[in-house]
């Protein structure tokens, strides 16, 4: 019950944190770069006057807050050595706790890229493996080479869902589903946030500092 009330907060705030990004940049001229997407003052004083103007989307919007997600996700996953990549806090024997059967380290990063796929494709129509679904993803992926590479190919999925969303198609319900198609974008933002605070605690139980808060 907790987390599904978490889940429709953050689905809320992240509605509420796009229109209000759009609602200023309307109609106004902003620069679009790698780094995202900056109002004229900072752009000006950065990179000039000369620089090349784009209008702000809805698709460049979302996709900023995919990236903010993804770099945050994939610099912690990074964090961890591989000889911890099993590490799983049942194995801590902390008394008074209820972690047993929980994911492993590598299970919880897993879980997020298999969750992306599951999320965003039906944006992208993109068919996925079956041993993509129910989870942890391929249980083939055991390396941390394997796995961090299932993991920056299911936001690279995330950026082309992105780019799938319109003015005029957002808020369209996806075929068989009550969510709109902002909806499903967003939520595998929420969902990724969701995941990385709990990769973060794995890291901090093992002495770890994340990368976001050095």
């Amino acid at each position: 019950m907790g987390r599904m009330f978490t889940q429709r907060h953050l689905q809320r705030f992240a509605l509420a944190l796009v229109l209000c990004a759009l609602v200023p940049l309307a109609g106004r001229p902003v620069t679009a770069t790698p780094a995202g997407i900056f109002n004229d003052a900072t752009t000006t004083a950065v990179q000039g006057p000369s620089a090349p103007r784009l209008a702000a989307t809805i698709a460049s919007v979302v996709d900023r807050e995919i990236s903010d997600v993804e770099q945050l996700t994939v610099a912690a996953a990074e964090a961890m050595p591989e000889d911890k990549f099993n590490f799983s806090p049942e194995s801590l024997s902390i008394r008074g706790s209820d972690y047993k059967g929980v994911r492993t380290f590598a299970e919880q990063i897993k879980h997020v890229a298999a969750s992306n796929y599951a999320i965003w494709a039906r944006l992208t129509g993109d068919k996925i493996p079956d041993d993509y679904r129910g989870g942890t993803g391929p249980a083939a992926f055991k390396t941390k080479v394997e796995i961090m590479k299932f993991l920056k190919d299911s936001f690279e999925l995330g950026h082309r869902a992105a780019a799938t969303l319109t003015a005029q198609t957002m808020f369209q319900n996806l075929e068989g589903s009550n969510s709109s198609r902002f909806h499903q974008a967003m939520f595998g933002v929420t969902h990724a946030y969701d995941s990385y605070g709990q990769i973060v605690e794995y890291l901090r139980m093992n002495g770890i500092i994340p990368p976001a808060s050095r």
